[in-house]
């Protein structure tokens, strides 16, 4: 980020947050995070293992004046690539051609991600600034996850300023529809197995006839 912050969770909480936060109580907890440092600012393995298995996050942009918008990005298990310590890439996919986020990037690089988890009720939040990059074709082919069926269209690039996790409370849990259909078929494998050796032991144990 361009701004110089005094701790990494400065990024989030400004003067108007921390004081709304010395208002209703919670400064002091705050402050002590900031004591430790603050938030964690480069990719360790627990956020490389999170983004790895991710296939949906939204990416929230802001144009020059302030007016924010906040985008869907998806893609198979992978399709989020981690460059360094404090960079990841995605392929940007050919979508509606309205452009806004890319827009707004283009007079104001400030950008979040925010990265929800439904089925372990984990969700992550990353602050940085991205980039987009239209002109280069290798990189592109790079991130392009092997054998999805989309149109890559550009990158975006994001540096990581800080990134910080949230407690599970108040996240329903659901499954993805994939994930929920290999389950019952495993469990159907398994129910027609032991069907099968139910008929044999009772095969076994049926006398024969004289």
């Amino acid at each position: 980020m361009s701004d110089v912050h005094t701790y990494s969770s400065d990024v989030a909480f400004t003067p108007a947050v921390k004081a709304i936060q010395a208002r209703k109580g919670s400064r002091e907890a705050y402050a002590h995070v900031e004591e430790r440092g603050g938030w964690r600012v480069e990719i360790d393995e627990n956020l490389a293992g999170f983004l790895a298995e991710t296939t949906s996050f939204y990416l929230a942009t802001a144009a020059a004046d302030g007016q924010p918008y906040i985008q869907h990005r998806g893609g198979p298990k992978g399709f989020v690539k981690i460059l360094d310590k404090n960079t990841i890439a995605f392929a940007d996919y050919s979508g509606n051609r309205q452009y806004i986020t890319q827009g707004n990037l283009s007079e104001n690089p400030r950008a979040h991600i925010f990265v929800m988890d439904y089925a372990h009720r984990r969700r992550v939040k990353i602050w940085g600034e991205a980039r987009v990059v239209e002109d280069d074709p290798a990189l592109t082919k790079s991130l392009m996850p092997q054998g999805y069926k989309a149109r890559p269209e550009q990158v975006i690039l994001f540096r990581i300023s800080a990134w910080d996790t949230n407690c599970p409370q108040h996240i329903p849990q659901k499954f993805d529809a994939a994930d929920v259909a290999q389950a019952l078929a495993v469990r159907d494998a398994r129910i027609a197995e032991l069907e099968a050796e139910l008929a044999a032991l009772q095969g076994q144990s049926t006398p024969a006839t004289p």
